[in-house]
């Protein structure tokens, strides 16, 4: 996985919101910001920094990147670009797949949170309606 290393300076996008590409990221020296852009504004949603990861979904779906992954100073990054080389490197590295379920888990939990109460105010709303 030597080989598999890109630098990134300040500012400059590591991804791009929309973008199609097979590659998940982990960050080895420095730190990244994840955001979301509605209208002009750009709105964090994570801030990454060693031994972080981002873009696993890529590996496993054909969707467009549904955020900007951008470089928060001079950054390292090893790069996986396909699904057969991640479950070498999760072989190999039995302590960072443990780390990376965690991680996928804590996701996950977040976007049920979020899911939930979005459906809540959609309920909230259309009661408000029916009065």
């Amino acid at each position: 996985m030597s080989k598999n290393i890109m630098y990134f300076q300040n500012s400059e996008n590591i991804i791009k919101i929309g973008q199609i590409e097979q590659r998940m990221y982990i960050i080895l020296e420095g730190r990244v910001s994840v955001f979301l852009t509605s209208g002009d504004e750009n709105i964090v949603v994570a801030t990454m920094e060693k031994g972080d990861f981002f873009g696993e979904i890529s590996l496993f779906t054909d969707h467009p990147r549904s955020a900007t992954v951008r470089a928060l100073g001079d950054v390292k990054l090893a790069y996986i670009d396909n699904v057969t080389q991640l479950k070498s490197f999760l072989i190999l590295n039995p302590q960072f797949a443990a780390k990376m379920v965690s991680i996928l888990a804590q996701r996950l939990a977040k976007t049920d949170t979020i899911l939930i109460g979005k459906i809540s105010e959609i309920n909230r709303l259309k009661q408000t309606q029916a009065i």
